[in-house]
């Protein structure tokens, strides 16, 4: 268990943003000095029994498990845990459970797992378990009857159509319920019954009795209680009736002494309900004082992506993506599964900021905090993707038959300061390599600086095949290159010059023009590459209310049989890699094994779709 974390010093601290500011103000008042804490949420009378707080302020993560977690979450766990850790508090992960229609304990342990994975604990002296909204429902009950009982709700017997056409429009006041003028008596008498199981699902809710006539619609009487027959995955069937969410997050809130409750912007015109329920419960003496507030950030806009828990869900049920870890998914097991690291989304997290106005992030920004992160921990390997076969025709007069050169080259060119640096990694040269397709070419470009081979010209005369390096081994020049009958190049030779391996005293002799990569026919491995992109064409896929599947992108992923050093025969499932002058790859964490090698293109080494 822990304790929670000390306050980081002023120069610790992240860029300042208007959250800080208001945590920091809040600590220099004392606004939530004066709280205690009795080891576990619960009402007034029990934190009244509890020491002061060690914590000096308490956030929350609050998803509600009904689907995976997506980069958006990401940046809400950075900034709820980030700020708890940052000024001394404690962050909660609770379980915003409330609809047991739409949730299930797979999304409560996958949520568990990536709050875990990203780097983040929950725990505190005396309880390391997360929370949960359904182990309040006894505490919401009993304070949706202390709002009958002081004529601060009614039960509401309009049909739905009914409700919305009272309610009235932002141009419009809503109109009293005839429900309205119950008495509290007979409130709380058809609130039991609700609650007894004797009405059919719809046919009352309760509603806070506010205002109709209020500027914000939310204000006008919002409902806090249903009616819903469904088997809860926590509570199974002890309630028929269930909290609305405007109702029980406040309550989860100041049960759990929160002091500063951070969500986005959606959130906002909610803000006077939840203030409103806040002084009804404390006047009441049923929530200590201070209460908690609530402060509204933008949510996270990215390009490239749909976060929609609907469409993500449809992007799965109708077989566009492998599942919800697909490595084009903007979930966290996606981008889990991509390659992505916590380290580079926390980087991302601080990166984009927090601010109160809504801004698009580009995908290039998410892409470049991996590339930053991995460059100075993921090994460098050779790997050919479309792979061409080199011969090396004069190999044998120079070496003898059946030689093979053993290679050499740093695992990590920089490591990390303070690592001890890794193995070399071994390899070998022999007669035939593996090369990528395009590091030939029978008529170059301009400027290429790859394999070409002799050029004879119209007058006779002939131009030399281009020399090259290849990498910590020889210097080779091509001499010429096999076709099949369909014109396709199946083989490329090439002189070997025996005397300018990478590192000797003749290494400089000849001069190259160019260094490729390669991957040995003797030692190399057979792996599965899986080149993932961007899931949708259009930066923007959802917007003004298009199909976003018109938009998906065919080229998300190819798949391809690739060569890759013998290095990699050891790797597992999670490793990291540079395939040098090609991009990050990291082993697929579903399906990757000895003998079974799959590698997934995390990130290119540069930005491919920047304009």
């Amino acid at each position: 268990m822990t304790k929670p974390a000390s306050p980081a010093t002023p120069e610790e601290h992240k860029a300042s943003n208007f959250l800080r500011q208001i945590i920091e103000a809040d600590l220099d008042k004392g606004t939530y000095a004066s709280r205690r804490w009795a080891g576990s949420p619960g009402d007034a009378a029990h934190h009244a029994n509890g020491a002061p707080d060690p914590a000096k302020i308490r956030t929350r993560f609050p998803p509600e498990p009904n689907g995976y977690l997506h980069v958006g979450h990401a940046k809400s766990i950075c900034i709820n845990f980030g700020l708890a850790r940052d000024y001394g508090g404690v962050c909660h992960l609770r379980f915003d459970d409330t609809n047991p229609e739409k949730e299930d304990t797979e999304y409560v342990n996958a949520i568990i797992d990536a709050v875990k994975w990203l780097g983040f604990s929950w725990s505190q002296t005396g309880n390391d378990a997360p929370y949960q909204a359904s182990d309040y429902f006894d505490f919401m009950y009993r304070a949706a009857e202390h709002l009958i009982e002081a004529g601060h709700a009614y039960v509401d017997e309009q049909t739905p159509e009914e409700m919305r056409n009272n309610r009235g429009d932002f141009g419009k006041p809503g109109i009293n319920s005839p429900f309205r003028n119950r008495t509290p008596s007979d409130n709380l008498h058809r609130f039991r019954e609700m609650r007894d199981g004797k009405l059919a699902d719809g046919a009352a809710v309760l509603r806070a009795k506010i205002d109709m006539a209020s500027p914000n619609i939310n204000m006008r009487d919002p409902a806090i209680y249903r009616i819903r027959r469904a088997t809860h995955h926590h509570t199974g069937d002890t309630w028929c009736i269930y909290p609305m969410y405007t109702f029980a997050h406040p309550i989860e809130d100041a049960l759990e002494q929160i002091t500063h409750s951070i969500c986005t912007l959606e959130f906002e015109d909610q803000r006077p309900f939840y203030d409103w329920l806040m002084d009804r419960l404390i006047e009441g003496g049923l929530l200590a004082s201070p209460p908690p507030k609530q402060y509204e950030f933008a949510r996270l806009n990215l390009t490239y992506v749909v976060t929609s828990k609907r469409k993500l869900a449809q992007l799965v049920s109708e077989g566009h993506v492998s599942g919800w870890d697909d490595p084009r998914m903007p979930t966290i097991v996606g981008l889990r599964r991509r390659g992505y690291t916590p380290e580079s989304l926390r980087l991302f997290a601080d990166r984009i900021g927090v601010t109160k106005s809504d801004s698009w992030i580009d995908y290039s920004t998410l892409e470049g905090c991996l590339r930053e992160d991995l460059e100075l921990k993921a090994h460098r390997a050779m790997a050919v993707l479309d792979p061409l076969k080199l011969v090396l025709t004069n190999w044998d007069e120079a070496f003898g038959a059946g030689h093979s050169e053993p290679c050499t080259l740093p695992a990590l060119p920089h490591s990390p300061e303070g690592q001890p640096e890794p193995a070399a990694r071994q390899f070998t040269m022999g007669k035939e390599v593996w090369i990528e397709r395009d590091d030939f070419a029978e008529v170059p470009p301009k400027g290429y600086k790859r394999l070409s081979p002799p050029v004879t010209s119209a007058d006779g005369s002939v131009t030399p095949g281009s020399i090259v390096r290849l990498k910590a081994g020889y210097i080779v020049q091509c001499t010429g290159c096999l076709k099949n009958s369909d014109g396709r190049v199946t083989e490329v030779h090439a002189s070997v010059f025996p005397e300018t391996k990478s590192g000797s005293a003749g290494a400089d002799s000849v001069k190259a023009k160019g260094v490729i990569t390669w991957v040995g026919v003797a030692d190399g491995l057979q792996a599965e590459v899986r080149l993932y992109d961007r899931l949708f064409s259009e930066a923007h896929p959802d917007a003004g209310g298009r199909d976003f599947l018109s938009v998906l992108n065919p080229h998300s992923l190819t798949t391809m049989t690739a060569y890759v050093e013998p290095s990699l025969a050891q790797s597992k499932a999670d490793d990291k890699f540079q395939f040098e002058r090609l991009g990050y790859f990291v082993a697929d964490r579903a399906e990757h094994r000895a003998g079974h090698l799959v590698f997934n293109r995390a990130v290119g080494l540069k930005d491919s779709w920047g304009k």
